[in-house]
């Protein structure tokens, strides 16, 4: 592809002003709308909205219709919720438009294993309307699962792998810090996990992704959480946390062949983990081990992978897509 990318925001919540802020930035993309249906939020600059401490002449609305009936779009960066299950009709309307997506939409990182109807028929109407849709982010997208299937490039056999993030949450945003459980005692905890709001969503999809990338057939995939209890009183910015409350959760993904646990995604974050890491352990022909000291900083990661992964997408042939399937997404400015 040749020239400036035309982008539009879609979702503009702190992640999704993160991605509008760093497109801002590079010389080879052109934010040309925004979307959002924040009342508080509708007909206001995006500059304002993002905090670029200046106007960018982009009025944030919510007339989808209107937007891109008069404006020429490359892709859609979309950030607005992690279950695919409530953006579907989001992104099948803008592929009505045939725009590509990049999407931070958890869920539809690696689709076809847990939304095998609603993965067809995004892929159908991509495919309609010679458009190209991706899922990705930091993770999923990234550290527990393609840059696992990348370091295998260089293995001869692949007998295991295991992935573990730890990260101290207090730096992070508000939203993820309560995602997470942070301030809540045992109880309250467990009772968000069992209503099904409380947990990291993405580590299923990447294990799918994991086992699709290897050839591996899985025999099942399981999940457990649980809180981190804190031993002492900690405090981010925005929550404090007493002892015997969570500060956080850890949960862990499995991937089975038979009995054999295969794959395996370690996920805690919580206020005050004494160290951040990020690490992948893969047992086989050479083995490896490689570990990221004091971790990847989530919001910039994800901000950084959606637009840097834009022009692949655009490159790319139609259809609903993984991080698997792209070439290598690079910093290119």
């Amino acid at each position: 592809m040749k020239g400036r990318i035309r982008a539009v925001q879609f979702g503009c919540g702190p992640i999704g002003c993160a991605v509008a802020r760093l497109a801002s930035q590079r010389p080879n993309i052109e934010l040309v709308g925004a979307v959002d249906i924040d009342p508080n939020k509708i007909g206001r600059d995006l500059g304002e909205v993002m905090g670029a401490g200046k106007n960018l002449g982009i009025p944030i609305t919510k007339d989808i219709d209107g937007l891109f009936a008069k404006t020429k779009v490359d892709v859609v960066f979309h950030q607005t919720s992690s279950s695919l299950k409530k953006v579907a009709p989001e992104l099948i309307h803008l592929l009505g438009f045939g725009v590509n997506i990049v999407s931070t939409t958890e869920e539809l990182a690696f689709p076809f294993t847990t939304h095998a109807e609603l993965a067809a028929e995004i892929d159908k109407m991509a495919k309609a309307n010679r458009a190209t849709v991706l899922g990705t982010g930091v993770n999923p997208g990234f550290l527990m699962d393609s840059w696992i299937l990348f370091m295998t490039a260089v293995c001869q056999e692949v007998r295991k792998v295991k992935a573990v993030r730890v990260q101290d949450a207090r730096p992070r945003r508000l939203p993820f810090q309560k995602k997470i459980g942070a301030g809540c005692t045992p109880e309250q905890f467990q009772k968000l996990v069992d209503a099904g709001t409380l947990r990291h969503v993405g580590l299923t999809e990447s294990i799918a992704m994991i086992a699709d990338g290897l050839g591996w057939r899985l025999d099942d995939i399981a999940e457990s959480i649980e809180p981190v209890i804190a031993r002492e009183q900690v405090q981010s910015s925005y929550i404090t946390v007493k002892p015997g409350q969570a500060s956080g959760v850890r949960q862990v993904g499995k991937g089975l062949r038979g009995k054999e646990e295969v794959i395996t995604l370690e996920f805690e974050a919580s206020l005050g983990a004494p160290e951040s890491y990020d690490a992948v352990y893969i047992d086989g022909l050479p083995n490896m081990e490689v570990v990221i000291k004091g971790g990847t900083h989530g919001d910039i990661a994800t901000a950084a992978i959606v637009v840097n992964a834009a022009r692949r997408v655009i490159e790319a042939e139609p259809g609903l897509l993984t991080m698997k399937d792209l070439p290598i997404v690079i910093c290119r400015t």
